[in-house]
């Protein structure tokens, strides 16, 4: 623990028994909420996700980070929080899956940073049941704190009688919310919607949500929980060298590709790098840039778009064949290759400067923790696609799984281009990443 004061500051942590009990629309709901408040609400958001944060940010009109201390690193999460902190008036962390699933997961998160739990939990077809899940939950580990029990989907105020009477005095149930569709928030194949293509429609679904929260005959969730100490990393900050000064690193940022961390940008900022952002479905050309990355994101729903931008495609091959670099990861991956075929079986032209083919395939995927070992240098990274590329060439190596022995995705590297199904998370390695974007990348 650092010698250095904490700063004090209000803070929860949502988790629940499983996914899907409805964990990102009460938190993105009690963020509005407070907002609408005058707080200033902060919202994070555990392990490898680029949708929630969006919905959240959107939510809140702060900036989501992630918080996973692997991927990240304990140290800088520890940082991140006390960064928050200091000028937020409630803390919230949106956790993953089950309470205690992955490695590490939202109780090991919670009880590093000293952070209050509460339970989220569909209670749909039960009752006193609910209360007894919760109860395990809460006392399985001696090492977190849980604050109480959010009953969401509950069917009545009898039925949340029925919870509230099951629960110990030292479990309360801080909010019973009733089954409102319109509060959910919509979905498709890897998740939920991109906030910016349904920007009006959540706006409408937020303040409808601040209102289901407002009908709840519990109060505990619509006052500030008590303020917890936050404390910065022991560490002294590291000394970032400006090994990218002087160059320009073009983004792809549109409908098509989204799938970007803000942290990622600011890494390569830090490194200084200046960051332009470009459309691969509606701009012309390419700015005049250094490097190019293309992130993850849905390629597969704009196939036709992309295959017709002839202009910005010849740009981008022109700019291969110079040798400088470029980061395709996951979607941007299937733009590089020859071909993509869309959810609906249609095939349409992509950029083919990597060999091969790419196509949906449905609820099959592949996701997970994975280190990128790559030529200059190991990244942390993960994956979460449901698609296949095949014909590739040889890859010059493959992601090593956190858990498990078997190689993960293929990495392929060519004249300045390097490809891969893998998400980067730049700020695990910055100098890697230097190099990734300069001269050095080229194999």
């Amino acid at each position: 623990m650092s010698t250095a004061p904490p700063i004090y500051c209000p803070a929860l942590f949502l988790t629940a028994p499983a996914s899907n009990q409805g964990k990102t629309t009460i938190t993105a709901a009690l963020a509005r909420y407070f907002t609408m408040q005058g707080k200033v609400v902060r919202v994070f958001k555990t392990g490898p996700d680029y949708l929630d944060p969006l919905i959240l940010a959107q939510a809140s009109g702060q900036p989501v980070e992630p918080l996973d201390m692997w991927m990240a690193g304990e140290e800088h999460c520890q940082n991140s929080l006390y960064e928050a902190a200091k000028t937020a008036d409630l803390i919230l962390v949106e956790g993953a899956m089950g309470m205690f699933d992955g490695e590490p997961s939202s109780a090991d998160l919670a009880a590093r940073f000293g952070i209050p739990l509460v339970i989220v939990m569909d209670v749909k077809g039960m009752a006193q049941t609910a209360a007894a899940i919760a109860h395990g939950l809460a006392t399985y580990r001696s090492d977190v704190m849980v604050a109480g029990v959010i009953a969401n989907r509950c069917g009545s105020e009898r039925h949340a009688q029925l919870i509230r009477d099951a629960l110990p005095k030292t479990l309360p149930l801080l909010s019973s919310l009733k089954r409102d569709d319109e509060v959910s928030l919509p979905e498709r194949h890897l998740g939920l919607v991109q906030a910016d293509e349904v920007k009006e429609e959540l706006e409408v679904r937020f303040n409808t949500a601040t209102q289901w929260l407002q009908n709840t005959q519990d109060i505990g969730l619509l006052t500030l929980p008590d303020a917890i100490p936050f404390y910065p990393a022991e560490t002294k900050p590291e000394i970032i060298e400006p090994l990218l000064a002087d160059k320009v690193i073009g983004i792809a940022k549109d409908a098509a590709f989204s799938f970007i961390y803000d942290t990622n940008v600011m890494a390569l900022e830090s490194l200084g790098a200046r960051c332009v952002f470009f459309s691969p479905l509606k701009d012309a050309h390419l700015p005049d840039v250094d490097g190019l990355w293309f992130p993850g994101g849905y390629p597969e729903l704009h196939t036709q778009a992309l295959s017709e931008n002839l202009s910005i495609m010849q740009d981008i091959r022109h700019f291969y064949e110079s040798g400088k670099p470029i980061l395709s990861e996951c979607g941007g991956l299937l733009y590089s290759l020859d071909t993509l075929t869309d959810l609906e079986g249609d095939t349409f032209p992509m950029l083919g400067i990597l060999s091969g083919q790419g196509a949906m395939r449905g609820k099959r995927g592949c996701q997970g923790m994975q280190t990128a070992c790559l030529p200059q240098g190991e990244v942390r990274a993960h994956a979460h696609h449901r698609s296949r590329s095949d014909n590739t060439p040889d890859p010059i190596g493959y992601g090593r799984r956190q858990r498990h022995p078997a190689p993960g995705e293929p990495i392929f590297q060519e004249k300045g281009l390097t490809a891969s199904y893998l998400h980067l998370y730049f700020p695990s390695n910055l100098t890697a990443i230097a190099n990734l974007f300069s001269a050095a990348a080229k194999v």
